[in-house]
């Protein structure tokens, strides 16, 4: 007994000492901005997000939370050099799943859930087992509780030159939007949703809590470097997701998010990451 008890005390010890940052949309029931409308109906889950002619936000308080350092309509108007595969799908069925990835087929699986510090070696599975995948349909994608383990998904699906493809019943939110960049080529279709916020750690610090190149901060941006964003718009991006607080969220459509994206050479070496903060990390 006295051997379980000290085993707990250190693991509780553990816990306290390592900061743990997370973002997850999971549970969207909470006040949220607009970027393109002042009233959504449902999400594509049939979770009410707000009711109509609910008025949580002014204009003054949109004008606010808009990009300031970077206009994402400079980006260059592209067209996809990989092949796509558009068609409808059952997601409700497929050959394996893999933690959050559904295999659909010998090329395309599906992310359907949150992300989580098994994720890693899920995915390592799954391309060890379906070596021929090439594209990742992000369906329902609430975030991640493990922000270091998700951008390590992130830069294996960039390794494996994968496709990200998000279609009109497609839900991205939080952390989530991070595996979307990861793409060698990116895929929106009309009707999809995308929802950002800040990040918080385990201790109730967000990202505005940090300097804007403290190491908590800095290894979002470099991510982003490595998905093909320059420094400029790698921090502009960063500023946007963080324009709302972890309680809250940004909801963008179709529109909003292809303006962020832009085309990544599939054969782009990927960095090491740097900077990151000490495991565990994750989004609550």
């Amino acid at each position: 007994m006295a051997r379980i008890a000290s085993s707990l005390l250190g693991l509780l010890a553990c816990l306290i000492a390592t900061p743990v940052a997370a973002q997850s949309l999971s549970l969207v029931a909470m006040p949220v901005v607009f970027v393109s409308k002042p009233v959504v109906q449902q999400t594509h889950q049939a979770r009410l997000v707000i009711s109509a002619g609910q008025d949580l936000e002014r204009k003054s308080d949109l004008a606010a939370v808009r990009p300031q350092t970077f206009n994402p309509g400079t980006l260059p108007v592209w067209k996809p050099r990989t092949f796509i595969d558009r068609r409808p799908r059952d997601y409700n069925r497929g050959l394996a799943q893999y933690g959050p990835f559904l295999v659909l087929d010998a090329r395309t699986v599906a992310l359907v859930d949150e992300t989580d510090i098994a994720t890693p070696a899920a995915f390592r599975a799954m391309m060890r087992d379906f070596p021929g995948l090439r594209q990742i349909d992000m369906v329902e994608c609430p975030g991640t509780r493990d922000d270091l383990a998700n951008m390590r998904v992130g830069r294996m699906i960039r390794d494996a030159g994968m496709v990200t493809r998000v279609p009109a019943i497609g839900s991205v939110r939080s952390g989530a939007v991070e595996l979307f960049l990861a793409g060698v080529e990116r895929d929106i279709a009309d009707g999809a949703e995308f929802a950002v916020h800040s990040w918080m750690d385990e201790y109730g610090r967000e990202a505005a809590d940090f300097a804007p190149d403290a190491p908590e901060n800095r290894q979002y941006v470099d991510y982003y470097r490595e998905m093909g964003m320059s420094e400029s718009q790698a921090r502009a991006f960063y500023d946007f997701t963080n324009s709302v607080p972890h309680a809250r969220a940004l909801w963008l459509e179709a529109r909003d998010m292809r303006r962020w994206a832009r085309p990544v050479a599939p054969n782009r070496p990927v960095r090491q990451s740097i900077r990151e903060v000490p495991e565990p990390a994750m989004k609550l």
